[in-house]
């Protein structure tokens, strides 16, 4: 057997799936009924590209901001609110990694899953020294509540 060269093949494949339509590619359920078939056919159409991009785009103006965090998050209120910016930084990396799985976009998925690790290592670095796990610093005390 000649040895193949991946590289073509693969390319071939890539060809072969941007010609066909997402109602190929995702067909409906065949026991499905017309009007579910159309409403899945109107949700394949009506998820673009550009939505994906946008939910991207929010999640990653999230993770940067995250960085310039305005308030104090040492104990108390500040901290309970800026775990809740992370939780809502690691859902945003989450929701925007199935929106680009499912649109096979593979740099895109990475960097939502990339956003996903980000809010775990700054939820991490607060909640560790807390429960015991890591040794706490200034900026980082053992203390959930201040006083």
């Amino acid at each position: 057997m000649p040895p193949s060269n991946w590289d073509k093949e693969l390319a071939k494949i890539d060809k072969q799936l941007e010609s066909m339509s997402d109602e190929a590619l995702l067909p409906a359920k065949p026991n499905a009924s017309p009007t579910e078939k159309v409403a899945a056919q109107t949700i394949q159409r009506e998820t673009t590209t550009f939505g994906v991009m946008m939910r991207l785009l929010l999640a990653t103006a999230l993770g940067v901001g995250m960085v310039f965090w305005p308030y104090s998050a040492r104990c108390g209120a500040g901290l309970f609110g800026y775990l809740a910016a992370v939780g809502v930084l690691m859902a945003a990396g989450v929701w925007s990694a199935v929106w680009t799985w499912k649109h096979r976009s593979a740099k895109a998925h990475i960097l939502s899953l990339l956003l996903t690790l980000w809010g775990g290592t700054l939820a991490a670095t607060e909640i560790l020294p807390r429960i015991g796990y890591a040794i706490p610093t200034e900026a980082h005390p053992a203390a959930w509540m201040c006083g």
